[in-house]
């Protein structure tokens, strides 16, 4: 018998994928438990019309991403923040400050978790960062810290 799952079940398969089981375990198991339902021509319908939403947001965000990269790559964003002697920072500049400092520049909202530092930024300088757009899609910039 097929059917739909509509939770993942251990040893069959994932949400939302058409699966062939048997006709007691379905019946006896998956549909009692509301793990899957039948593949009907509606089922089926209502399967393929998911999936060809979920391909076109997929599509979607990815060009997003793409455009969101071609803001940010190789954009100076400048932080200002207190030091004290020899440029030592009171604190650190964080990853949260960086991405408030990279929209109010660019206009690009930027999650904090996405931007990776190579180390902490504790003295005034100029650093690398990189932000995670998208899976396939990252962009990289220079962020100066200063007085």
């Amino acid at each position: 018998m097929k059917v739909i799952l509509t939770a993942d079940v251990k040893s069959v398969g994932k949400k939302g994928e058409l699966h062939e089981v048997s006709d007691g375990y379905a019946r006896n198991f998956l549909f009692p438990r509301s793990l899957a339902a039948p593949a009907t021509a509606q089922a089926m319908s209502e399967l393929k019309n998911r999936e060809a939403s979920d391909a076109f947001k997929k599509q979607k965000r990815q060009e997003d991403a793409e455009a969101a990269r071609a803001i940010l790559d190789g954009k100076s964003i400048y932080i200002s923040a207190k030091a004290g002697t020899a440029g030592r920072l009171f604190g650190s500049v964080t990853t949260g400050e960086i991405a408030a400092a990279i929209e109010e520049a660019t206009g690009v909202a930027v999650d904090k978790r996405k931007i990776s530092l190579n180390g902490d930024i504790k003295n005034y300088g100029t650093y690398t960062v990189e932000v995670k757009l998208h899976v396939a899609v990252s962009a990289t910039l220079t962020v100066e810290v200063g007085a």
